[in-house]
């Protein structure tokens, strides 16, 4: 085996493997997140609510303010008729003068030839010279512009003369669209900051309700507690009721793990003496021989309880994984039915326990040493390879055997489950990868067992990498997607 990335496209990348809960084709119907999706709904809410409002407040405000300043251009047009009508000619110059420099209202003659232009034909400018209109009379001009010069012109008459009277259109003009758009974004921004807020306030005991479910799932009790003092009385009912269930859980586990284990140390004291018996009292040399087989066997199946009995947390340090892969080959190079060939850098460290490393490996090659031989050798060719990338380190095994039944695959790693050749060789107890698997849990890694293209079965082991960025003694198990298939593998 040359290297890491071999003949087998389907296993070579060391990128993140799948958690095993969960189902691809339903990941991919997912789509957005609950805070995301209540913030959407929420938005969506209020922009709606800003715009009616807006619309509302714009047709309440259109007839008082067109009222309004109809109702201050007749004053002012009605007052500088009466101050002009009732003003000598001396004075009236001077009023014409501060009427122009003080308030910026001038009286100009209406000449015959004046080109102006009518006041825009919009709803206010339409209403207003209605109302311009009914109040100086049905002479009464409103323009925008007189000769080129704009402005708001009203055309009245003083005593029969034609006058105009130029104002500044902006003292009467309406809040435009301007002025609207930055209200609106303004109520815009406030109302999305309310909806992230309120969103997030909703989405938190979901969050982590959902960590805590995560946690249980990965038997890990004692991070899963959820706060049993919340203000909302249906988020401390349901937390209450998940932290109860999570403890019955937990003692349902720990009551399993002690039985088991209890079970097991019992049944050595017997087996012990029962093989003892067996060689003094047993005269048949062949007799002898299977009998303590049997009770071989049966002290080693007893191993398995108590491996897979064994407590959920493990301590990591680095370790260097080429001294662990050497001291487990040193172990079995005299098998006359495996053949192992390492290819694993003297750099490589992981975070693991070492002891429980060793036994991961041990497992392994058992499990290739029984069911990955070759037909034609009946010896069990097995390659031990391993890569680091980035933060992960990806150990490979894998044998030149025939390999797994696809249909059997997501079931092998299962407790007790044992496929066919392990049914036929009525060795073991269904337990050798499911305690792998396991164990590398703990460790906070991934295992997953596929069928090579070129034949045989291939075991991945991805663990945290020495010295990466996120090494800690307790690590969690990562929720990664996989590119491999669903874990699997021989009992």
């Amino acid at each position: 085996m040359a290297s890491l990335a071999s003949s087998d496209p389907e296993v070579t990348s060391p990128a993140p493997l799948e958690s095993p809960s969960g189902d691809g084709a339903s990941r991919k119907r997912v789509g957005l997140n609950l805070f995301w999706r209540t913030f959407f709904l929420l938005s969506v809410l209020l922009f709606g609510s800003i715009l009616a409002w807006l619309q509302t407040l714009r047709a309440l405000e259109f007839e008082p303010r067109a009222l309004h300043t109809a109702q201050q251009i007749a004053s002012l047009v009605n007052l500088s008729r009466a101050a002009l009508v009732h003003a000598d000619p001396i004075a009236r110059v001077s009023l014409l003068k501060t009427m122009a420099d003080q308030e910026g209202v001038r009286i100009l003659p209406r000449e015959p030839g004046d080109r102006f232009k009518l006041l825009d034909s919009t709803d206010l400018g339409l209403r207003l010279t209605e109302e311009l209109t009914r109040r100086l009379g049905e002479g009464a001009i409103v323009a925008q512009s007189v000769n080129g010069e704009k402005g708001l012109w009203v055309g009245f008459t003083i005593n029969g003369d034609a006058n105009w009277l130029l104002m500044d259109r902006s003292r009467f003009t309406p809040a435009g669209g301007r002025t609207w758009l930055i209200w609106l974004a303004t109520a815009g921004v406030l109302s999305l900051a309310g909806a992230a807020v309120i969103a997030r306030l909703i989405n938190q005991p979901l969050k982590r309700l959902s960590y805590a479910a995560n946690r249980v799932r990965d038997g890990d009790f004692a991070a899963s507690r959820l706060d049993e003092e919340a203000v909302t009385s249906e988020i401390r009912e349901v937390n209450i009721g998940f932290n109860r269930m999570a403890q019955k859980l937990a003692k349902l586990e720990q009551d399993r793990a002690v039985m088991l284990a209890g079970i097991s140390h019992d049944l050595r004291t017997p087996l012990a003496r029962l093989r003892l018996e067996t060689e003094m009292s047993v005269s048949d040399e062949i007799a002898r021989e299977h009998m303590v087989a049997d009770i071989v066997q049966l002290d080693a199946t007893i191993d398995k309880f108590l491996d897979y009995a064994r407590p959920d947390h493990v301590t990591l340090t680095p370790v260097n994984l080429r001294g662990v892969v050497t001291s487990c080959v040193y172990a079995v190079q005299d098998h006359r039915e495996l053949q192992i060939t390492m290819e694993v850098p003297e750099d490589l460290n992981v975070l693991a326990d070492e002891v429980e490393l060793a036994r991961i490996l041990s497992n392994l090659l058992e499990n290739a040493r029984r069911y990955g031989k070759t037909s034609d050798t009946d010896v069990a060719h097995v390659d031990i390879a391993a890569k680091g990338r980035e933060e992960w380190v990806l150990l490979k095994v894998r044998d030149h055997g025939p390999g797994v039944a696809p249909e059997q695959l997501s079931n092998l790693v299962k407790p007790f489950f044992r496929g066919d050749s392990a049914r036929t060789a009525a060795a073991g107890a269904g337990l050798g990868l499911s305690i792998v698997d396991k164990t590398i849990q703990r460790m906070g890694g991934i295992f997953a067992l596929a069928n090579s293209s070129s034949g045989g079965l291939v075991a991945h082991v991805q663990l945290r990498r020495a010295g990466g960025a996120d090494a800690h003694p307790r690590l969690q198990r990562p929720q990664v997607k996989r590119k491999l298939p669903p874990l699997a593998g021989r009992s």
